[in-house]
């Protein structure tokens, strides 16, 4: 009977170990706003950059830029006259390039936003995608609408996640002519690791197996 409550504890701890680490392989993802980012967060306005510079293969901010279509499809820009999140200089797309742009972060990251705007004065759903990458795990994503902002669609795109993240990917989903501007991330350690809630699931969990533990050992006496 020792050896039978000995086993089910030794069975019961390794799922939990199975699960703990399962759930920590995944992310938690919402969208923020540029509210959310703590003062001394990294901002990117592309200011000082010359016009016409290509952006694939562009270094700014300790950012590494690449675009999957290669050279000639986005430069350093003017952006629209009438956005909010959008400044005078901006990476805008030559006509409706559907590449992947990937930003390397210098280092992990748990907060990413940008703004965009749109050559469009129609509103679109999932605009744009933000997908984040922990080397090359895929960490989550999510999809922003453009709305007017307020001529040229478009809006800013915001991200926290509660698994750090050092490489991610944006990608534009309306066929339209997109501007990308006032980049911006942090690492926000309380979001890491796990949620509290977790913490105390498995404090509770943690306690009722050791109750049972000590009714078998006490049952084979």
């Amino acid at each position: 009977m020792k050896v039978h409550g000995a086993r089910r504890w030794a069975m019961f701890s390794a799922a939990l170990s199975i699960a703990f680490a399962a759930r920590s392989a995944r992310a938690d993802v919402m969208a923020i706003s540029p509210a959310a980012f703590p003062p001394g967060s990294t901002l990117i306005t592309f200011a000082g950059q010359s016009i016409g510079t290509d952006v694939n293969n562009l270094s700014v901010g300790g950012v590494q830029f690449s675009y999957s279509l290669g050279n000639g499809h986005l430069f350093i820009s003017n952006g629209p006259t009438a956005a909010n999140n959008v400044s005078l200089l901006a990476i805008v797309s030559e006509g409706t390039s559907t590449g992947i742009l990937t930003l390397l972060l210098p280092g992990s990251q748990t907060l990413f936003g940008f703004g965009f705007a749109l050559a469009s004065f129609v509103p679109a759903l999932n605009a744009t995608t933000i997908t984040l990458f922990n080397g090359a795990t895929n960490v989550g994503a999510l999809s922003y609408n453009a709305v007017p902002d307020p001529n040229f669609v478009g809006g800013f795109a915001g991200i926290q996640s509660t698994v750090a993240f050092d490489r991610v990917q944006l990608t534009f989903n309306s066929g339209q002519q997109f501007a990308v501007d006032n980049i911006q991330f942090a690492n926000v350690t309380t979001v890491t690791p796990e949620p509290a809630t977790l913490a105390l699931v498995l404090t509770g969990l943690i306690g009722i197996a050791s109750v049972r533990r000590r009714r078998f050992q006490s049952e084979s006496d």
